[in-house]
């Protein structure tokens, strides 16, 4: 390969994302006006930032958009997001991005167990009846699901539907979308959780069991397409009791019990979270 092949092959400034430049990297999908996003430099970092954090459009895009750049992605090393700028525009770099060489230290299993072990100290009764029929017993990650359909072609359609609400277009480089959480500098469940790159480690686990993909985020939400949901009530309630750890908002600000989240995400092809 000579030296031409090895120079960047991403428009604009898309190269800076990169700490090799980008070298190698094609994309082909034309990209609407955007820029590179830098954090805030007044805000809180957890690492020096020496390359922008991710890309932004300047104005919203189609779903046809993101499934284009999806499957773009193992050639150009970009994983695409639907941005919700709705509470505040994520050009205004409020991110902390810590290294996404992070993320493979944390065991999901572990970080599960430890929010569960937390809340026991505390608990009331009220609260252990909530996440009957574990209590106070952590029953750890749950088995992998079967796919309905292919991950990649889930994920395309929960981006059309996304993209019904106005949403940015961002470009992160990661090499799977479960590290964009990370690499962005996500901040949304901050509240809950001060680091990031747990979060993606338990994304990364849910990509390998349930086909999950990261579609869209806004500053305190997170939507993933589930191409192998639980179908069954004891998977979905052991799928649930991940999801109260990663997010207890989603209980607690929704049904009130473990056993009635379980049934909403039941055959569901989505997740969505939220946090306070």
């Amino acid at each position: 390969m000579d030296d031409l092949d090895l120079r960047p092959r991403l428009p604009g400034n898309l190269p800076q994302l990169f700490a090799d430049g980008a070298a190698g990297r094609v994309l082909q999908t034309p990209l609407p006006p955007g820029d590179v996003v830098w954090p805030d430099p007044g805000y809180p970092q957890r690492q020096l930032q020496l390359r922008p954090a991710f890309w932004v459009s300047d104005e919203p895009v189609g779903g046809e958009v993101w499934a284009r750049l999806r499957a773009e992605h193992e050639r150009s090393g970009l994983w695409p997001l639907l941005l919700d700028e709705s509470d505040q525009p994520w050009a205004a770099g409020q991110v902390a991005p810590e290294p996404v060489e992070d993320v493979g230290n944390y065991a999901p299993i572990a970080f599960m167990s430890e929010v569960w072990s937390d809340w026991a100290e505390q608990a009331t009764q009220e609260d252990v009846d909530d996440l009957a029929p574990f209590g106070l017993d952590c029953p750890g990650p749950a088995p992998r699901g079967s796919a309905m359909d292919d991950p990649g072609a889930v994920a395309d359609r929960h981006a059309r539907a996304l993209a019904g609400r106005g949403l940015s277009l961002g470009l992160v480089a990661v090499e799977r979308g479960a590290d964009a959480l990370t690499a962005v500098g996500w901040q949304g469940a901050l509240n809950h959780n001060e680091w990031t790159a747990p979060l993606s480690a338990v994304v990364r686990s849910w990509e390998e069991r349930f086909g999950a993909r990261v579609v869209g985020m806004g500053f305190n939400t997170l939507e993933l397409s589930v191409a192998g949901p639980p179908v069954t009530s004891r998977h979905a309630l052991q799928v649930a009791a991940e999801h109260w750890a990663f997010c207890p908002d989603i209980l607690f600000q929704g049904p009130g019990t473990l056993a009635g989240y379980a049934e909403e995400i039941r055959g569901k092809t989505w997740w969505s979270f939220w946090w306070d």
